[in-house]
């Protein structure tokens, strides 16, 4: 029996999102002393992100 692929798409749209995070530059590192500070930059990347493809 063959092991045949499939695409699983839950994955796809992981990996898409973390590939446009990596695209912001201020991300890369993390700089930040507080957890919230560092999760409202990639929230900003992602708002950023849809307002480009508007």
């Amino acid at each position: 029996e063959l092991h045949t692929f499939s695409v699983m798409p839950q994955r796809w749209v992981v990996e898409r999102s973390f590939a446009w995070l990596e695209k912001c530059h201020r991300l890369w590192k993390n700089c930040e002393r507080q957890l919230n500070t560092s999760l409202q930059f990639v929230n900003l990347a992602f708002l950023a992100l849809l307002l480009r493809r508007g």
